[in-house]
């Protein structure tokens, strides 16, 4: 199996039901298996989602680098994907992990560490 991401191709299926963004990407939604926290939220596209499909690891693009990471390829804080949903419009990915260390590039458990806006 290769582990470039762009070398996986998503079933015409799963593509069919996709609303891509016009740049051709999807929001990912990604939270802990068994307790639902929201870890993070990252951007795939069809060849990112097919990479995590067949490997079951959390595959994004970047926007910023425009290129294909693969969760804890160099932190080692890993995500294994438990299960992957498309909400009922088909514009956002729900993907349930199993996160190893930190799900955030700061070094916290989740991206979603502030203060609640509301005070």
């Amino acid at each position: 199996m290769s582990g470039n991401p762009a070398d996986h191709e998503l079933d015409a299926d799963i593509a069919a039901r996709l609303k891509l963004n016009d740049q051709g990407l999807i929001p990912a939604i990604v939270q802990a298996e068994g307790t639902g926290e929201v870890l993070m939220m990252a951007w795939m596209d069809t060849h990112a989602l097919a990479h995590t499909l067949a490997t079951r690891r959390g595959t994004y693009y970047s926007r910023s680098r425009d290129e294909y990471w693969i969760k804890g390829l160099t932190s080692g804080h890993t995500q294994e994907v438990t299960g992957v949903r498309l909400d009922c419009d088909g514009d956002t990915l729900l993907v349930t992990v199993r996160q190893a260390g930190a799900a955030c590039h700061t070094g916290n458990r989740t991206c979603f560490y502030s203060e609640d806006l509301l005070g």
